[in-house]
């Protein structure tokens, strides 16, 4: 899996906020936009799962979620109609990734599995694909007849209507684990995540790979220098954002793989670009 890899040097700038919304007592675990750009969700582990007026730039209070559970996901589907949250509370089986499209949910956990739902019905429609590790992302293809799962120790497809596992590369259980998305590319030829092939250490690269080999494709996004905590492509595929805790937030450009820009920003956790891929945003813990 071996690919020549040319790493990008570039001067270090400020990332300045436009906006900046507060109202969390504790981290932020994910955030994820509505389509229309104008509103976001976030969940933290105060138990709340709260909705921001980005125009107005403050949280829409009535519609905040109290529960009795940390927030560990939440995720809008592409047609605004669906807000999904997972919680948990520190035990084996809490709801550590989800992902949306229109009626259906995919969920990983802690207990090892993904499974698919149907948000109408409330019923499993697939699953559970039993992976090898707690899960940290799922994704589906386009067409969602395929799922990209990634754990601490591996990349997974699966076939979902076999549910039959097509290719899994793994690494050692001594990595760092990273929750970073993992994103479908190139018509659904290919997956994007980060990953780290070493023995020991941190997932501080991204890569693209075959989904059918899982080999690597093309140079590597190279240039973080500590672990790789969350990632973002724009919808037409040609920017990469990548957060890590060496204290940057860096921007590729994804057909030549250079390195457009980088940030400095202290502890970044979680990033997701907007639906028109205009705005960053991005939590700190």
């Amino acid at each position: 899996m071996a690919s020549t890899s040319t790493k990008a040097t570039i001067t270090k700038s400020t990332l300045t906020p436009s906006m900046t919304l507060k109202g969390h007592e504790k981290w932020i675990r994910y955030i994820s936009y509505f389509p229309d750009g104008q509103r976001m969700i976030s969940g933290s582990p105060d138990k709340t799962a709260r909705q921001w007026d980005l125009k107005l730039g403050k949280e829409i209070e009535e519609v905040r979620d109290v529960g009795k559970k940390e927030v560990y996901a939440v995720s809008v589907s592409r047609d605004g109609r669906w807000v999904v949250t997972g919680d948990g509370d520190g035990d084996r089986g809490e709801l550590k990734a989800c992902e949306v499209e229109t009626g259906i949910v995919k969920t990983g956990s802690d207990d090892f599995t993904t499974r698919i739902w149907n948000l109408e019905t409330g019923k499993l429609v697939a699953g559970p694909f039993k992976n090898v590790d707690q899960v940290g992302a799922v994704q589906f293809s386009s067409d969602l007849k395929k799922l990209a799962v990634t754990s601490r120790t591996c990349i997974e497809v699966w076939d979902v209507q076999l549910q039959k596992l097509d290719v899994r590369v793994s690494k050692s259980p001594g990595v760092a684990i990273t929750y970073a998305p993992v994103f479908w590319t190139n018509n659904d030829k290919n997956i994007m995540t980060a990953f780290n092939f070493a023995t020991f250490g941190y997932a501080k690269t991204m890569y693209e790979f075959d989904a059918l080999t899982l080999e690597t494709v093309g140079t590597p996004f190279e240039g973080h220098t500590k672990l790789v905590t969350s990632i973002a492509l724009s919808f037409d595929h040609a920017r990469l954002a990548s957060a890590s805790f060496d204290n940057t937030i860096k921007l590729w450009d994804c057909e030549s793989r250079q390195l457009l820009a980088s940030f400095d920003v202290q502890n970044p956790f979680i990033l997701v670009l907007s639906p028109d891929s205009h705005q960053l945003a991005y939590a700190i813990l």
